[in-house]
């Protein structure tokens, strides 16, 4: 274990209780790292954020709520150097972008092994970022491709937006979900939709679809 890493403070946040035990009991090998803090959602997360100020934080983006893009977003807009390595079951190169934009400092998926995941913690405390090879390969071939990513063109709140969209959310249950007026939400369904040249419930669906946000 390396000097500057002695007692790296760590926040766990995932939905699942058994996720949160794994990851802990792997952590806990280790001399260096101290789990100090566990949330289950990204309304939790954001509160016990601000509560323990943990040098690091793993979190999921998938949970019920809130979820983790949007957690991440507000816990960056509140604390500008927090330290964010999410660990997700989503391999797809939207995804990790868009958590990067967000403000996470790595991106690891959750197929990973037990080592990547101790490698990722101690790169990003040091300041620096950590995507895994396989996701960050996914980045590099998509920006390689012509025509690009069209999710690209989305902030991460519009990402989200978007795929609560995709999921079959209605604009009342999404401005319930983000603590935001339907208004906004509305703006924000209209901009979606300029950006990604669609006009009707089934593109944006077909869309989300294509590019690996939801499953067919």
């Amino acid at each position: 274990m390396m000097a500057d890493v002695q007692q790296v403070r760590i926040m766990l946040v995932d939905d699942h209780a058994v996720v949160r035990s794994g990851i802990r009991r792997l952590l806990e090998q280790h001399p260096g790292f101290n789990v100090i803090a566990e949330a289950e959602s990204g309304e939790s997360a954001y509160q016990q954020f601000s509560e323990h100020l943990p040098d690091v934080s793993v979190m999921d983006l998938t949970m019920p709520g809130m979820g983790g893009m949007e957690a991440i977003r507000r816990i960056i807009a509140r604390h500008p150097t927090a330290r964010i390595l999410v660990l997700s079951m989503h391999e797809k190169a939207a995804f990790a972008s868009q958590a990067l934009k967000a403000g996470a400092k790595g991106y690891l998926s959750k197929s990973s092994l037990a080592q990547e995941l101790v490698n990722a913690l101690e790169t990003i405390v040091k300041g620096q970022t950590y995507i895994s090879s396989d996701v960050a390969k996914k980045i590099a071939l998509q920006s390689l491709e012509g025509d690009g990513d069209p999710m690209q063109l989305l902030s991460a709140r519009e990402f989200e937006i978007f795929r609560l969209l995709a999921e079959g959310e209605d604009i009342d249950g999404i401005a319930h979900t983000l603590k935001i007026s339907s208004k906004t939400v509305a703006n924000y369904q209209t901009m979606i939709k300029q950006k990604l040249g669609i006009n009707t419930p089934v593109e944006l669906v077909r869309m989300a679809i294509r590019f690996g946000l939801i499953d067919s």
